[in-house]
């Protein structure tokens, strides 16, 4: 979705810089991050779970909840130079990085994104992600 001001960029609304640290990254970015992660949880999965769908995605959403709650983001975030910050500023908090898996593994909340490319999982819980 593209906002009507030629003007706009991501995140220009929340005081977000257009590009450099805080800015929004890209979707290459932001997908390969997910990548990251899914890889991960995959390589999880097999060593100890014989490579079964749902003990998979436990340990997708268990190493987002664990990156946002210490870190700011998933491995894959951190590694692609990216984190998860609050719209209202300050801390992350507990709620957001502990919900926010939780839809981003229903697939749909996070591909339904706004103007400044955020998906409905963060739209709910008051987040963005921005770069390092």
């Amino acid at each position: 979705m593209e906002s009507a001001d030629p003007n706009y960029w991501p995140g220009k609304k929340f005081g977000l810089p257009k590009n450099g640290p805080r800015s929004t990254p890209t979707y290459l970015r932001r997908a390969l991050g997910l990548a990251i992660d899914w890889g991960i949880a995959v390589g999880v999965s097999v060593l100890f779970f014989e490579y079964r769908a749902l003990p998979t995605l436990a340990v997708f959403v268990g190493l987002s909840m664990l990156g946002g709650l210490f870190a700011a983001g998933t491995p894959g975030h951190l590694m692609c130079g990216i984190r998860i910050a609050p719209i209202r500023g300050g801390a992350l908090g507990i709620i957001a990085p502990l919900v926010r898996p939780l839809l981003v593994a229903a697939v749909i909340p996070a591909i339904l994104t706004d103007e400044d490319m955020r998906g409905g999982h963060d739209r709910l819980v008051g987040t963005i992600l921005v770069r390092r």
